[in-house]
């Protein structure tokens, strides 16, 4: 199991597909996905995926996605916290988030948390 504090990991997948939802368009996709990796030098971790076939972003996106208050929606669309908070509650649980993105294509964030031994 992934050790830590329930609500807050559930609050991670809640945020991760509504950001997903906000940015596909019907007939969209969304994927969601969850796998265990054994890196080198480093204890087992899981790793959930949340993939969009969405407007994608730019790398400059990319690079602030975590900002709080940062936000690549419409004014009155979104408040620019639900990354940061994703980001705070992965680090805080001892894990890591990698944003991949195309523009015109879409997005796939993987969260990685560490398992228990």
């Amino acid at each position: 199991p992934v050790p830590g504090d329930a609500a807050a990991l559930r609050q991670v997948l809640i945020n991760l597909l509504a950001n997903a939802i906000d940015a596909t368009e019907p007939p969209g996709t969304i994927v969601v996905g969850a796998r265990v990796l054994s890196p080198n030098g480093r204890g087992p971790q899981m790793e959930i995926t949340v993939s969009d076939s969405g407007h994608g972003m730019s790398e400059e996106e990319v690079r602030r996605v975590f900002e709080p208050f940062y936000t690549t929606k419409a004014p009155g669309r979104g408040t620019g916290l639900g990354l940061a908070i994703v980001d705070h509650i992965v680090r805080a649980h001892g894990g890591q988030v990698v944003v991949e993105s195309i523009p015109g294509r879409g997005t796939t964030m993987r969260v990685r948390l560490p398992l228990e031994a």
